[in-house]
């Protein structure tokens, strides 16, 4: 059990506040090119056998709309508009499919969305029968294989479709038990709802369950959302994931139904966050970084205790040797040493597939330099802690002169009691740990001229 670990200074809060990427990947998906030679890229891949693959499914679809939500979704009563789809995320599956020697076993998969769940039971097997031809899945215990659930969409029926298929984690969008910021953000789903899918999913023995919860919405106080924790920990989920709203109208239609009046100030989003760290460190979470907490018997618990952790485009994960191959619109890939995004447009992907060609429509090949810097961020990230000298081993460079801007810059920091430089290495601090993102930012090539861009969601 961790004891109140975070020293909060709002001055310093609000000194960092600022626009930053949340390195689910490096380089990140804005520096993405349409300039980008994929079937070179699937030439390559295709000649490595020495990692395991996660693949990632994206399904658009949601029958009704979230004020928040900033994902890439299909708002849409038509049931037949899934099965269209359906048939064009088959043919791209069997397209790449081609590229991967079937010695390459699957270790992770996750869906998402959209509602994964808004798929018909039939739709899923029908899903699952295409992965299961066209990839070796891993039959070991230790492969993770998930789906994203809103608790509205998914009945007991379902549940068990799920199971039956080899889904052995299922995560929750929860958000927030408070019936006004339910109504707010239009998303009603009362508790009993809820705890009957958890009790349903222990009895039919999922490995794991993860619930997901949103500060920032309309009229949360921390009183309000104290109240939402402690019902959510007599769920006793085994991970949560607890993300900040960001509130940008100007590039997600939806959130214009959300008054800006009636959002938590900067100040009450800080006490919220603080208190939510501590409320759930106190009940026995591990605060694994960020937004993530995680039983201390969990995978991903165990994963950063051993030094194991990882990051991609779905968050902290526990397979670090991965290659990531996603599909659907606007999924992105992570393979060998490049990154490559599908269309975000429905009618795009959809005539690509028609015609024979990858949706994928842009991507980055990563440099020497990147890689360096990929390593750095996600050691930083997932373990807030960096020895110089492996990185010095792995890719044949002296630290400090490689990077002697921004050691510079990480002066301010230690200044700041964020992170503790020696010569040996970095280690960020605990108040440092809510602030990894500005941190990882030091060593962001890519943000020398566009750090503030807008691109980005406040760290806050």
């Amino acid at each position: 059990m961790q004891s109140k670990t975070t020293s909060w200074d709002i001055g310093l809060i609000t000194k960092y506040d600022y626009p930053g990427p949340r390195y689910t990947s490096y380089p990140t998906a804005p520096q993405l090119s349409g300039n980008f030679d994929m079937e070179g890229v699937f030439s390559e891949i295709s000649g490595s056998r020495t990692k395991p693959l996660s693949l990632y499914v994206h399904i658009p679809f949601c029958a009704k709309l979230c004020y928040y939500c900033g994902c890439n979704k299909i708002i849409t009563n038509k049931k037949y508009k899934s099965s269209a789809y359906l048939a064009r995320l088959i043919k791209e599956i069997e397209q790449q499919s081609h590229y991967f020697p079937r010695d390459r076993s699957v270790e992770q998969m996750h869906w998402g969305g959209g509602t994964p769940t808004y798929l018909e039971n039939d739709e899923i097997r029908q899903l699952m029968v295409t992965l299961r031809s066209s990839f070796n899945f891993s039959d070991s215990r230790s492969g993770d294989f998930a789906i994203e659930i809103d608790p509205r969409e998914c009945s007991t029926e379902k549940l068990g479709v799920l199971r039956d298929e080899g889904f052995n984690r299922i995560s929750l969008g929860i958000q927030d038990f408070a019936p006004d910021v339910q109504k707010a953000v239009n998303r009603v789903q009362p508790y009993s709802l809820v705890a009957k899918l958890v009790q349903d999913a222990r009895q039919l023995a999922f490995r794991s369950i993860n619930m997901d919860l949103i500060y920032g919405l309309p009229f949360q106080t921390p009183k309000s959302f104290d109240a939402t924790l402690k019902s959510v920990i007599d769920l006793s989920p085994d991970r949560l994931s607890i993300f900040n709203y960001a509130h940008l109208p100007e590039r997600f239609k939806s959130q214009r139904m959300i008054k800006t009046a009636d959002l938590p100030d900067t100040s009450m989003k800080l006490a919220i966050l603080e208190q939510t760290i501590e409320t759930l460190t106190s009940n026995g979470y591990v605060h694994i970084g960020m937004d993530h907490f995680a039983k201390p018997e969990d995978s991903l618990s165990l994963a950063q205790k051993a030094g194991m952790l990882h990051r991609n485009f779905q968050g902290y994960s526990t397979h670090k040797d991965c290659d990531l191959l996603a599909f659907g619109v606007s999924a992105i890939s992570q393979a060998g040493n490049c990154i490559y995004q599908n269309t975000p447009k429905l009618s795009q992907y959809n005539a690509c597939l028609d015609a024979g060609e990858s949706p994928v429509i842009r991507g980055i090949k990563l440099s020497t330099d990147d890689i360096i810097r990929r390593q750095v961020i996600m050691q930083l990230i997932c373990h807030f802690k960096l020895e110089k000298r492996q990185i010095e081993t792995i890719h044949g460079i002296r630290f400090d002169p490689y990077f002697a801007g921004e050691m510079e810059q990480l002066e301010t920091f230690a200044s700041d009691g964020l992170v503790t430089l020696s010569p040996a290495g970095i280690k960020v601090t605990e108040t440092g740990r809510f602030l990894i993102r500005n941190i990882c930012m030091v060593f962001d090539a890519y943000l020398k001229e566009e750090s503030n861009t807008g691109r980005f969601s406040r760290i806050i």
